[in-house]
């Protein structure tokens, strides 16, 4: 009988299993070496070892690697989301008139500039508005993650939560509206061009909401003592919304948002809102920014770095004119309105998805969009981390700052727009 019946000819390829574990051992390994260094956010020590391994490095991670580890980069995502949208009532900000104003503000002078700035680099309207559309949603991966690693607590952090979560479902709106446009240039029928983008959106809205009423009734059984639970049921909750995401083709980021959402709105005694999801949850988000480091491509950020740098100079300078501007007549200080509009730099999650979906059901602008869009997303994941970390040292929201933080008084206790 031959031997390689038995034994492996060659060296295996990785698994869904063994990709996992990569990410993960390496992922520690970065977080502990930046950890070294007082000032660099953890996430930027995942992100550089992910790109070390991944397919611009030492290639230990091919491309169909990174595929295979699609789905638990999915999870992660919809734990952030989820934990993003639970941790605002949506009354509360219905009812936060600055808040309100703040954020639709940002968003409509973000999308305007970029709209300007495509169509002077010469793109086509219907390009330019998608790409606008993507430029309005911030990252709340970096915001959630930076801000738990410091310890971090103030008005200031919870107002740009909310300002985040205004961002990303204003950026699902807008994209939403534009995609009838690029589905028109691919001469498809009026059924498709209409009832596509409004069932992704409805669809997703619609999954979230049933999810969300499912464990929250659910977790209403539990009792106090049940924090265990009510983890292992919010995972489920984000898992189910995910797979089911996948399979009815709606956006699993817009349904795992409004799962948080709902999930707060509806909680009473289930208390899943006030869930921490701690270590369990540390192992998915690990695994996201090594994953995000991985998929960095350089020779894109090189190909299209003045396309790409007018993009992010321009999508900065809109969202912190307007955070600081909105803070400044709504009578908030200096600090903590600009400090607010810093943390809302950050880009990625939704970003990435929304791009892959213009690809799917639009090749042509599609690829147009992402490679001005994806080669910003280099740069605002490469800048986010230490951005956020030095913007909540400087409005005073990080107990016992390490070397290197912002102080020059006594904290302002006063929240920004």
């Amino acid at each position: 009988m031959p031997n390689d019946v038995f034994y492996p000819t060659q060296l295996p390829e990785l698994n869904l299993l063994t990709t996992f574990g990569l990410l993960l051992a390496v992922g520690v390994l970065g977080g502990l070496l930046a950890k070294r260094l007082a000032w660099l956010p953890t996430i930027t020590g995942f992100m550089a070892v992910g790109l070390a391994i991944g397919p611009q490095g030492l290639g230990l991670l091919k491309a169909h690697d990174l595929v295979t580890a699609a789905p638990l980069v999915d999870v992660a995502l919809g734990l952030i989301l989820f934990r993003l949208g639970a941790s605002l009532h949506p009354l509360a900000l219905v009812k936060s008139r600055p808040l309100v104003v703040s954020g639709l503000t940002e968003s409509l002078l973000t999308f305007g500039t970029i709209v300007a700035l495509m169509l002077w680099l010469g793109t086509s309207p219907v390009v330019a508005v998608l790409a606008a559309a993507i430029a309005v949603s911030s990252s709340p991966a970096v915001l959630i993650h930076v801000s738990h690693e410091l310890h971090a607590k103030g008005p200031t952090l919870s107002a740009a939560m909310s300002m985040v979560t205004l961002n990303n479902v204003l950026s699902f709106l807008f994209y939403t509206a534009a995609l009838p446009f690029a589905l028109k240039e691919l001469s498809a029928d009026w059924f498709t061009i209409l009832g596509l983008p409004a069932y992704q959106m409805l669809g997703a809205v619609l999954l979230g909401v049933v999810v969300a009423f499912v464990i929250t009734r659910i977790g209403a059984l539990t009792r106090a003592d049940d924090g265990h639970y009510r983890f292992a049921l919010v995972v489920g909750g984000v898992m189910l919304c995910v797979g089911l995401s996948a399979a009815l083709q709606v956006s699993l980021l817009f349904s795992s948002l409004t799962l948080g959402l709902a999930s707060r709105g509806m909680q009473r005694r289930a208390r899943l809102a006030s869930v921490e999801l701690g270590a369990g949850a540390d192992v998915f988000f690990i695994v996201l920014f090594v994953f995000a480091g991985a998929n960095l491509h350089l020779k894109d950020l090189w190909l299209f770095a003045p396309a790409a740098l007018a993009f992010v100079g321009a999508r900065v300078l809109a969202k912190l004119l307007a955070v600081y501007g909105c803070g400044r007549a709504f009578g908030y200080r200096p600090r903590q309105s600009l400090a607010a509009g810093l943390m809302l730099v950050p880009m990625a999650g939704l970003a990435i998805g929304l791009v892959q979906q213009t690809i799917k059901l639009a090749p042509q602008a599609g690829h147009e969009v992402g490679v001005v869009v994806l080669a910003a997303v280099a740069v605002f994941e490469t800048l986010g981390p230490p951005l956020v970390a030095f913007a909540l040292r400087f409005a005073r929201e990080v107990p016992d700052s390490p070397k290197g933080a912002v102080s020059d008084g006594a904290a302002d206790s006063t929240p920004p727009a």
